[in-house]
């Protein structure tokens, strides 16, 4: 069977054809694609239909560069007049490429400075980024010695605090008993 179609869109000096050359030889194809002079491509290609229908799916294709818009086509008998499938270029294609290469290639260098200027940017905000939390880690770490300090200082009066507890407690045991054998001694004293 044969598979002609016309594509129009964004198809032309994008590398739309290249991509078809490689789904119509990956399919086991033959025929060719080319640029028309309306800004549309012509697709003929031939062999098992099942293999036309998937080149039929494959060649809708839209990406940054590609935009397929509309795809007439038709099917017919082959003529088996076309032993590879190809790309046809026209004369002046070359030089007309190298152009579209070199403004594709301007567009390029313009997004990868401005890319190279948001990073810049970024690296700066970052090292802002980081200066601020050095900072905020001083901070934290001085806290944490003031902290350090205040438990030693606890750990301290506690200390005093048992200290004067036992010595409370020897003194008040000392006391009581002297008050105890006081108190025996005036019982003892009585009639």
């Amino acid at each position: 069977m044969r598979l002609t179609a016309m594509i129009s869109g964004k198809v032309q000096r994008v590398g739309y054809r290249t991509k078809v050359v490689s789904a119509a030889q990956s399919l086991g194809l033959t025929g060719f694609v080319q640029n028309r002079p309306d800004g549309r491509v012509l697709l003929i290609a031939e062999g098992e239909k099942e293999s036309l229908e998937k080149l039929a799916s494959a060649i809708d294709i839209k990406d940054l560069l590609i935009d397929v818009h509309e795809i007439d086509s038709e099917l017919s008998e082959a003529s088996g007049a076309y032993p590879t499938f190809r790309k046809l270029t026209g004369p002046d294609e070359v030089g007309e490429r190298l152009d579209d290469g070199i403004e594709i290639l301007k567009e390029l260098v313009v997004g990868v400075k401005a890319i190279a200027s948001n990073i810049v940017e970024l690296n700066g905000k970052m090292d802002q980024m980081l200066e601020k939390q050095d900072q905020m880690l001083e901070k934290q770490d001085q806290m944490l010695e003031k902290q350090d300090q205040m438990l030693e200082k606890q750990d301290s009066t506690i200390k005093e605090i048992q200290k004067l507890r036992y010595d409370t407690k020897s003194h008040l045991d000392q006391r009581l008993d002297r008050i105890e054998t006081h108190v025996k001694a005036q019982e003892e004293s009585l009639p």
